[in-house]
């Protein structure tokens, strides 16, 4: 039987949580948790500087967007998403004593891609040489899906329009109850946070 490259894969729960504890560099590891709790682009990810986000809101400007010339556009269009409030913590604690323009992260995508095949690979994950940095985006599309958020937020959050949600992102729910345990543990409050009035 042919093998052929499935680019709608993404990660169960527990493959995610034995994945970042297999990753020992820091900033490489914060590059993948970034990138898992805000669904952005690997471009995007690694365009992130301490200016960027508003700390008191739990949120992050992703500035460098991808430039959609079908579309007419010239240059990509900003867009500000949120986090979580532990992992805006976590941020925060990472952007200590670094200067508000230097850049966060910095592995080529090359690198960053071979990584997730590595390690994905020596945990027995199906499929491990056909994950990339895109998968781990539609992970976070497919957790924010299994747990009844809006489709327009999702590709809001995404910056796609739905025609490409449903083609790439939209997957079926083949999550149980375990799973989605998990993944409201892992996103925490990123769409669940208290209201103060």
């Amino acid at each position: 039987m042919e093998n052929i490259k499935d680019v709608n894969i993404f990660l169960y729960p527990r493959d995610w949580n034995n994945f970042i504890k297999e990753i020992s560099n820091r900033k490489n590891k914060m590059l993948y948790e970034f990138q898992f709790n805000t669904g952005c682009r690997f471009n995007e990810g690694t365009h992130i500087r301490p200016m960027d986000f508003d700390f008191d809101r739990n949120n992050v400007r992703l500035w460098k967007t991808k430039t959609k010339a079908k579309k007419g556009e010239k240059f990509g269009k900003p867009r500000t998403i949120s986090l979580s409030s532990e992992f805006g913590k976590k941020m925060k604690r990472f952007c200590d004593n670094k200067k508000p323009d230097e850049y966060l992260f910095k592995i080529s995508q090359a690198g960053y891609n071979q990584l997730i095949k590595r390690k994905l690979k020596s945990l027995n994950v199906l499929n491990a040489e056909d994950f990339s940095s895109h998968n781990i985006r539609k992970t976070h599309g497919m957790y924010l899906k299994a747990l009844g958020i809006d489709i327009a937020e999702i590709c809001t959050r995404l910056g796609h329009d739905y025609n490409t949600y449903i083609k790439h992102y939209g997957s079926a729910d083949v999550f149980s109850e375990k799973d989605m345990r998990a993944i409201r543990d892992l996103l925490g409050d990123l769409y669940f946070r208290q209201r103060r009035y």
